[in-house]
């Protein structure tokens, strides 16, 4: 028999690449220089040439035994120490080798977190809107996921709905800052403030509770928008970080988890990240591309081109009346819906070739997302589109 587990989950498929294969569809009726695709979070600019030359260089000038055999089981060491060295220097935390773990991007980085700290039956709290992809990430652990309803003035934590939710049954609580979808970033008085309740918790209960940082988009910063090295903020961090954004290689899979060296049993956890792989047949990813990453970890893509588009995007949809909260960073915004039925108004949208995605799935009904990592040109061209939309719902 096939599993029923899996079969059902064929019901509850992703919003968002439902949203992207309608915007094929669409774009074969009516043509695609009319359509205006925000569903995808997929980097509109290229991977920074040295990250081509890095690759070539490690080609031509490494044995091919060594290259293409199998790596150790925590990630190669020469890599690890690379992003040790690089996490010291940016945090002035102690990381060695043995606080990191290479994973398969950010998902596979989580996978790997989350089973590391968290037992079946235990709860796991994350602050909405939150990446849909969390339900399945702790479901499959076995562990509840617990969702604190958004503030939605501002996107930063709901911290009294919070106090509410956290439990003796918490063992971690898992955030996206830079966030997708609001684009919105903790402030260094949100993770402190988060950070004092965690250890008041811990204290409270008798155990620790960890605190899962989700950053795929640590680099994509506005100007002047507060960002702190979360980690350096509660010992009992644990960072999931893919390189899928920064350097623009979400195709290749790459990232890590790195563990606070002051967190509770740092070093056993990360040796526990190669048993978990047993379990999830992860086994590394490609030594290629983990040796090309170690090369170039000060390096980003051209990310100016999402702030020059956020820029565009807020201050039309504004001037537009729509309600938006200003993002401060990733290729994400989150404005309001000018109905209550956000999938009905996305629906509505594809009319005028724009493609968005319901906010239902984010924890945050009558909210969209617009993921604007798309050319600027294909940005300034859609706000017609947009003024026409505005039109129907009588915002202007």
């Amino acid at each position: 028999m096939i599993s029923q587990h899996y079969k059902d989950m064929l019901q509850q498929k992703s919003v968002i690449r439902e949203m992207n294969a309608k915007a094929g569809a669409l774009a074969e009726k009516i043509g695609k220089d009319k359509i205006f695709n925000y569903s995808l979070g997929n980097p509109s600019v290229p991977a920074p040439d040295c990250v081509n030359e890095v690759m070539k260089d490690i080609l031509e000038n490494t044995d091919p035994l060594s290259l293409h055999g199998y790596s150790e089981s925590h990630g190669i060491l020469e890599v690890r120490a690379a992003v040790a060295a690089y996490l010291k220097k940016k945090s002035s935390l102690p990381y060695t080798a043995d606080h990191v773990f290479m994973a398969s991007g950010a998902a596979g980085a989580i996978a790997h977190a989350v089973r590391a700290v968290v037992c079946p039956g235990e709860e796991i709290i994350t602050f909405a809107p939150y990446f849909p992809e969390y339900g399945p990430y702790v479901r499959e652990t076995g562990a509840v996921l617990k969702v604190v309803p958004p503030d939605t003035e501002s996107f930063q934590i709901n911290f009294e709905a919070f106090e509410e939710t956290i439990s003796e049954k918490t063992a971690a609580v898992l955030i996206n800052s830079p966030n997708n979808p609001s684009g919105i970033v903790y402030s260094t008085q949100t993770i402190d403030r988060l950070a004092q309740i965690l250890t008041q918790a811990g204290e409270k209960y008798g155990h620790s509770i960890y605190l899962i940082s989700d950053e795929p988009y640590r680099e994509i910063v506005f100007e002047g928008t507060d960002a702190p090295f979360i980690s350096a903020h509660y010992k009992n961090t644990l960072m999931c970080y893919s390189f899928s954004k920064s350097i623009s290689l979400p195709g290749e899979r790459i990232g890590y988890v790195a563990v606070n060296p002051a967190a509770d049993e740092a070093e056993t956890i990360i040796h526990m990240c190669t048993q978990i792989s047993r379990g999830i047949g992860h086994n590394c990813p490609a030594s290629l591309i983990q040796l090309t990453v170690a090369k170039v970890l000060d390096q980003t893509a051209d990310l100016s081109v999402y702030e020059q588009n956020s820029r565009i995007l807020y201050r039309e949809l504004t001037r537009l009346g729509f309600s938006v909260v200003k993002p401060g960073g990733t290729f994400y915004m989150f404005p309001k819906a000018p109905e209550e039925d956000a999938m009905a108004f996305c629906q509505k949208a594809l009319n005028y070739g724009l493609v968005l995605v319901p906010g239902d799935s984010f924890g945050a009904p009558g909210f969209f997302r617009i993921a604007y990592c798309v050319p600027t040109e294909t940005v300034e061209r859609s706000i017609p589109q947009f003024e026409k939309l505005a039109a129907d719902y009588g915002l202007i």
